[in-house]
């Protein structure tokens, strides 16, 4: 047997996650509830009215029916962040004296059935008294405006987050400037629309007094913190277990009402109890996302540079703050990341969120970037078609080039391939060909059009990135509890027969992050990635991590299970050495074995690993007889890069969109696994051609929502999503050590943009652009009709 050394980075081997899941022998919380044959159900009692004042809940006899009141002893949810201009508001786990949303839980009802709790939840009945509500954002701002809650904001009413930049030379740049380019662009509400909704199975073992908690979740053990928090119980009372999770997509990383709820029935009763999450419910009352209005001007010098960006950027955040990431994660990342990879040497922006009587919002793929994205491209195609320049070279003449580079807001811009991957994608799209194709289209009628989307994804960041979000409190003064995400842990364990365990913090859940971290792993200690088994997602079993989200897995996860595996790499040739003689230095670790390089001496590594554990007294260097290592990593962040193009055919006449080719070149640093990054690509580009064009959450007058089925809101399917060709880019930094940047969101992030710029250049003969999110059929053809812009309800 060969015993060089064998590189499993950069190969596209299979998930090992799969076989289960596509066999259909995956477990999923409804699987291990069904197990249950005692188990107690749950159904929620939700809200009917966008506001009210909650007068009375009711049951008939023989209904168990909990209340706020029933509750008394639990602690609202308390999202916090240390900023003059945030307000802290808190999140009742059942509404108490107000209803500030429909779908708002009211009430909780538990039978022995499903069928039963369903047909409880129907005789509760529910007496509001309606008051008035606001709807928008732009209501919420109007003076006078009904407040969403009645405390004290520092500034506008309804405002909760307000943050500001404006630096030293933006007056005289913008007043130097050849054009000041406008632009207006929005974005409708959206669901992450997981293909399992959510669902929570608290058990309770009345022996040790200790609760688990199955759940749809992303952040297990910041869940078991938040639910323990508002129980009042010790984290070691409650055990959270996220087995495999059927699509999440930062909609279930925030703690749910509904699972502080769930546990505590089931503490209450002493009870199993499961609740399974209607599509409908899914909806109206979890999360949702992004519906944000836009206002900038660039301020160009006659050659198309960016002198200076002013914005104004406002965020419907609905009726409560999620946790623990609060009401302030939209507005300070738009805040601090609107430039993107774009050279922008003065900047004046103010974000805002703005509480409304509609469901919460939370982070969904991506955040706030879709929305920065699309603002900034159709600022650059409104500046080019304005000063007369080409809309590939505003875009050159803009890019960042020289690395590191430092932002108006601070960021720092590590080594990047932000031109590259522009001259690859517009090579890629062949612009001559197209135009040919494109005016012979238009002499038969017909309207094709081609975008580009530039942009900078910040992935991987830690705890410094997420602390500057909070400002440190004067002395003295009594302050909650902030959480900082950011770090991740690792524990790698390696057996007496010489197979690994690693136990890892994050919480994957769909990505392939299991087989990811077991290449990490394995090019250090020369065994093969099926010899990994990497423990996730329970409380129990892992070390305190931060779980899966902001494209921070690879980077900070890989991170620490690359430093956890060169420790064991080197305490197995520590004992090789030993054995073979010579020095650690000298034995690779390839094949399954510790080979002393230039000779033919070699041991097994299973050989070392159990002599380790079952003959420690023959050890000579007497060292711990385990093998275990600990690796952590909490890095400051790295920056991804990406150009995608989209080329589109739209019909004036019916409004209908084709997207007939889409290219992306991206630059994801190093691939750990290039089969496993082309997924997170397509299912990327997907979900932004469904924020493009088609999915939309609408609210009537009176607050509630009407799109609460699949008969209602649209997602694309096989036949909406074209084929996708994927160009790399490899950019090595020193900002992470695996060299591989995050790429979970960039597909969604730079999609939309795109496709807005692509409609715009087709409908250009209307004179019509594209400027708000989704550009439906009705909107297109409106625009079309009144040669007006594709526009939604601006703020």
């Amino acid at each position: 047997m060969s015993t060089e050394p064998r590189t499993w980075t950069g190969r596209a081997l299979p998930r090992l996650e799969d076989p289960a899941i596509v066999r259909g022998w995956g477990r999923y919380v409804a699987d291990l509830a069904a197990g249950d044959p005692h188990r107690l159900h749950a159904r929620f009692v939700r809200g009917t009215h966008a506001r009210g004042r909650l007068v009375s809940v009711t049951a008939p006899p023989g209904v168990t029916l909990f209340t706020a009141a029933d509750l008394r002893g639990v602690a609202p949810i308390r999202a916090v962040l240390h900023r003059p201009d945030f307000v802290a508001v808190e999140t009742p786990i059942l509404a108490t004296t107000e209803v500030r949303f429909v779908g708002e839980p009211v009430a909780l009802v538990v039978a022995d059935t499903e069928a039963a709790a369903e047909d409880a939840l129907e005789t509760v009945e529910v007496e509001v008294e309606p008051l008035p509500a606001v709807l928008s954002a732009a209501q919420a701002l109007a003076p006078g405006a009904p407040l969403v809650h009645a405390v004290e904001y520092p500034g506008d009413p309804n405002t909760v987050v307000d943050g500001r930049i404006h630096t030293d030379g933006f007056d005289a740049a913008y007043a130097a400037a050849a054009r000041v380019v406008a632009v207006q662009v929005g974005s409708a509400r959206q669901s992450a629309m997981p293909l399992e909704a959510r669902a929570g199975y608290a058990t309770y073992d009345r022996a040790s007094g200790r609760s688990t908690l199955y759940g749809t979740l992303q952040m297990p053990h910041v869940t078991r913190t938040g639910i323990a928090d508002c129980l009042g119980i010790a984290e070691d009372a409650l055990r959270v277990v996220a087995p495999d999770v059927g699509g999440a997509f930062g909609a279930k990383m925030t703690l749910a009402r509904e699972d502080v709820a769930l546990v505590w029935a089931s503490r209450h009763l002493r009870r199993d109890i499961a609740w399974i999450e209607t599509r409908e419910e899914n909806f109206t009352a979890a999360w949702h996302s992004r519906e944000q209005a836009y206002d900038i001007e660039g301020a160009f010098a006659a050659d198309g540079e960016l002198l200076a960006l002013r914005g104004d950027l406002v965020c419907d955040v609905g009726a409560y703050c999620c946790y623990p990431v609060t009401w302030g994660v939209e507005p300070l990342m738009a805040l601090a990341e609107l430039t993107g990879p774009y050279r922008v040497r003065q900047y004046s922006v103010r974000a805002r969120a703005v509480v409304t009587n509609k469901c919460p919002i939370a982070p969904y793929r991506g955040v706030s970037r879709p929305m920065q994205v699309l603002a900034m491209e159709r600022l650059l195609d409104v500046a080019a078609a304005e000063l007369g320049v080409d809309r590939v070279e505003i875009r050159r003449r803009n890019l960042v080039t020289e690395f590191p580079h430092r932002t108006p807001t601070g960021l720092v811009l590590d080594e990047a391939s932000h031109q590259q991957t522009l001259t690859a994608a517009a090579e890629l799209a062949d612009l001559d060909d197209f135009r040919t194709r494109q005016a012979k289209a238009r002499a038969e009628g017909r309207y094709l059009g081609i975008g580009f989307s530039c942009f900078a994804e910040r992935t991987g960041y830690g705890t410094p990135a997420f602390a500057a979000r909070s400002r440190p409190y004067p002395l003295g003064r009594q302050a909650a509890p902030v959480i900082t995400p950011g770090f991740e842990r690792v524990v790698l364990t390696m057996d007496p027969s010489g197979g690994l365990t690693l136990r890892i913090g994050a919480a994957p859940h769909g990505q392939g992050l299991k087989t990811t971290l077991a290449q990490v792993v394995c090019d250090e200690l020369g065994l093969e990635p099926a010899a990994v088994r990497v423990i996730a997602s329970d409380t129990d079993h892992t070390p305190y991590g931060w779980g899966s989200f902001a494209s921070r897995a690879m980077v900070v996860a890989g991170g620490a299970s690359l430093l956890a595996a060169r420790q064991l790499a080197e305490r197995l040739r520590t004992l090789a050495a030993d054995r073979l003689g010579g020095l650690s230095g000298e034995i690779d670790l390839a094949a399954g074995r510790a080979q002393r390089r230039g000779t033919g001496d070699s041991v097994p590594i299973a050989v070392l690993a159990r002599d380790t554990y079952h003959s420690a007294h023959l050890i000579p260097d007497k060292g711990e007889p385990a093998l275990e290592s600990v690796g952590h990593y909490d890095p400051s962040g790295t920056f991804a890069n990406a150009c995608h193009v989209a080329e589109v055919e739209v019909d004036p006449l019916t409004g209908r969109v084709e997207i007939r080719r889409f290219l992306v070149a991206e630059d994801a640093g190093r691939l750990i696994n290039p089969a496993v990054v082309h997924g997170q690509i397509h299912g990327g580009v997907a979900q932004g051609i469904a924020n493009a064009l088609y999915e939309e959450l609408v609210y009537d007058d009176r607050g509630v929502p009407i799109t609460t089925s699949l008969m209602d809101y649209l997602p694309p399917t096989a036949a909406e999503v074209p084929h996708i060709d994927i160009v790399h880019v490899e950019t090595i930094s020193p900002a992470t050590v695996t060299g591989a940047k995050g790429v979970g969101e960039g597909g969604t992030i730079g999609a939309p943009a795109a496709i807005a710029n692509a409609i715009s250049d087709a409908l250009a003969p209307f004179g019509v652009g594209v400027f708000h999110l989704p550009a439906t059929p009705h909107r297109i053809r409106t625009a079309i009709r009144t040669r007006g812009h594709v526009k939604g309800a601006h703020r």
